[in-house]
């Protein structure tokens, strides 16, 4: 396995999409924000239009992210890529979507305390891609996909908007809020007794230093930026969803994340969930946060309210919450040979 950049037998190009919708957002973060946009084996040797397949990454992640190389593996670009030119994978074109924050992410919803991240996919990505690519420009044809956070936002979005995603896949998709957050929350705590229960000392002293270098960073920078995503104050301010000394929960705060739980949105948006075309759910049967039980109790919600089984494709295998980026071109395969052409 080559240690570096492999030649590719489609192209990315590489822009900026400068956003109206996070003009003056609550973090001051950047509204011109980098896009990839991978264009498949003959896509430059003819005028034929495309499915789209747009991919979200987890928390802390950035499209930048997407080259990351690890040993003896190549990077998600490189084998969606070889999916394509095999011809395991139909042609699509693959957008590769920036929702950074200075948290560290937006879980791609509407917030108060990051920006309009679920408005900013929906509806400038989207439309900027079509607008320059040829695509097919119809929700048969367009499906999304991402792990972990990101597999999160692709479970939310066809559902907040099945206008424009017919299809998605989620990798270890943050859901079941009382498996995958509790025990995070209890670590947070423990951690804060060092900062006497503020967040914004640590959040002083993770500013000061390089990331990542205390223990208590991982999952603290989750506590600050979910609540920014989920709780925050009318004013933007994060508010946790428990007491930073005692760890009790705060009731009113934890419904406002438990109403984003996926698990429990399948209800409210039943109608748009039957009308997938196709659905991918998998996890680790060792996820660290508990995501393999999300995935299973996800897929037992689509079987309730009638989602046939042969539009889902449902799997625990044999991993952790790392790691499982191999996973990301199989679901990519998946979803291509089921979107309209």
């Amino acid at each position: 396995m080559l240690p570096w950049r492999g030649d590719l037998a489609g192209r990315i190009d590489e822009g900026v999409i400068s956003s109206e919708l996070l003009k003056d957002n609550p973090l001051q973060d950047p509204a011109d924000r980098p896009i990839s946009v991978y264009l498949p084996p003959g896509y430059d040797d003819g005028d034929a239009r495309y499915p789209s397949v747009y991919v979200i990454q987890g928390y802390t992640g950035h499209v930048a992210m997407w080259w990351n190389r690890t040993p003896f593996r190549q990077p998600f670009p490189e084998t969606a890529d070889a999916a394509f030119a095999s011809g395991a994978a139909p042609p699509c074109v693959v957008v590769f979507v920036d929702a950074w924050t200075a948290y560290g992410g937006s879980q791609f919803v509407d917030s108060s305390g990051t920006g309009r991240y679920h408005s900013y996919l929906c509806d400038e990505v989207v439309p900027w891609v079509d607008a320059r690519y040829r695509t097919i420009d119809d929700r048969e044809s367009r499906a999304i996909s991402g792990k972990s956070s990101g597999g999160f936002g692709a479970m939310i979005t066809p559902m907040l908007r099945p206008d424009l995603f017919g299809a998605f896949a989620t990798h270890a998709g943050d859901a079941l809020y009382e498996y995958c957050y509790l025990h995070e929350f209890a670590e947070a705590v423990r951690h804060l007794r060092s900062y006497d229960g503020d967040i914004w000392r640590w959040w002083e002293d993770f500013r000061s230093r390089p990331a990542f270098t205390k223990p208590e960073d991982e999952a603290l920078v989750t506590a600050l930026g979910c609540s920014a995503a989920f709780s925050a104050a009318a004013d933007g301010r994060p508010q946790l969803p428990f007491d930073p000394r005692s760890g009790v929960l705060r009731p009113e705060l934890w419904a406002r994340w438990l109403a984003w739980d996926p698990v429990r949105m399948v209800d409210g948006h039943a109608a748009a969930l039957r009308s997938m075309r196709a659905v991918w759910i998998d996890a680790g049967d060792k996820d660290d946060y508990f995501l393999d039980l999300g995935a299973q109790a996800f897929r037992n919600e689509l079987s309730r309210i009638g989602v046939p089984d042969e539009r889902v494709h449902h799997e625990v295998f044999p991993a952790t919450h790392a790691a499982i980026d191999y996973r990301y071109p199989m679901a990519l395969t998946w979803l291509a040979q089921r979107l309209a052409r």
